[in-house]
């Protein structure tokens, strides 16, 4: 699987619908009709660990193909 940071990711949301609602420390938590919330830690330009970008790509019905 391909490494994301939390800043990349971000913007991949974005760009699929998803709107940034709020920022909370590092985390920041975007929202989209029809889905739970979902929170992306932005830590610098760190990659986001394998098993945290799994879980985000299934809550959020997004592909390894969107990355």
């Amino acid at each position: 699987m391909k490494s994301v940071s939390g800043k990349q990711l971000c913007k991949i949301l974005l760009a699929n619908g998803w709107e940034l609602k709020r920022i909370s420390g590092s985390h920041h938590i975007f929202y989209k009709k029809g889905f739970y919330p979902v929170t992306v830690p932005v830590h610098m330009n760190k990659d986001l660990p394998i098993s945290v970008l799994k879980s985000i790509l299934k809550m959020t019905n997004l592909t390894e193909n969107d990355l």
